[in-house]
């Protein structure tokens, strides 16, 4: 199976904070990939990298066998841990701002638009301010518009956070019928439950290196939070 994303030797330090620290892995199409670690693991400056909100002071990242472009930055979804909608607007009128963002023509984006909508379950609040939206709302939103441009790598960046049990499982839902269709998924979690459920395999993560990678069941020696706190001597969620 082709790796659709690999990251080799990534760097960033901040003064004389390592953040991420030589971290490599791949992901491969159609596979969730889980980059499992606590706050503060060094998950979210990886993710900002390999979108290209940050640049890496080393590595490589190589998305469909090429370095980063704007072809293959078209190629790439991003959900950010912080919700990017605007509040004042429904969520149609903030599908229709990030598809001419992404270029798409009126017509095409009208239908992705209205497929988006059933997708994450907001049709019938489509027309509603993103302002009256509960937290689980505007969580299925924010993947919306990672989503719209029908990306072939879909990197989510703790889409969970923060939102009640109910939202949390309609969002694991949906990663699990994208990578069904095909869909690449590079998912950062704090939630061990989540990487056991969605993910193909798990790369466990502490001060930005990682330490070591597997299917959950390789990785479950007893169980997956059993080896978590081997390797790092601290619990998933410190």
């Amino acid at each position: 199976m082709s790796a659709l994303l690999e990251v080799v030797g990534l760097r960033k330090r901040y003064k004389d904070i390592v953040a991420v620290d030589g971290l490599g892995f791949a992901v491969h199409e159609g596979e969730t990939y889980g980059l499992l670690g606590p706050n503060g693991a060094g998950k979210t400056t990886a993710i900002s990298m390999i979108v290209g909100v940050l640049d890496a002071d080393a590595g490589e990242i190589r998305v469909a066998g090429r370095a980063p472009d704007l072809a293959t930055r078209a190629m790439v979804g991003y959900v950010p841990q912080q919700l990017a909608l605007y509040p004042d607007l429904t969520a149609r009128q903030n599908l229709r701002f990030f598809s001419g963002m992404y270029g798409m023509r009126r017509a095409q984006a009208r239908t992705r638009i209205a497929e988006i909508l059933e997708l994450i379950g907001l049709s019938d609040r489509a027309d509603h301010a993103v302002a009256t939206y509960s937290g689980g709302m505007s969580r299925r939103l924010n993947i919306g518009v990672g989503l719209l441009h029908r990306p072939r790598l879909l990197v989510m960046d703790e889409p969970t956070a923060g939102v009640d049990p109910q939202s949390r499982t309609s969002i694991l839902d949906s990663v699990q019928r994208l990578t069904g269709e095909g869909l690449a998924v590079l998912y950062t979690t704090h939630y061990m439950e989540e990487a056991e459920r969605l993910c193909d395999r798990v790369g466990i993560v502490d001060h930005g290196r990682m330490l070591t990678e597997g299917t959950p069941s390789e990785l479950g020696d007893p169980d997956l939070e059993s080896t978590f706190l081997r390797l790092t001597g601290r619990a998933l969620r410190d």
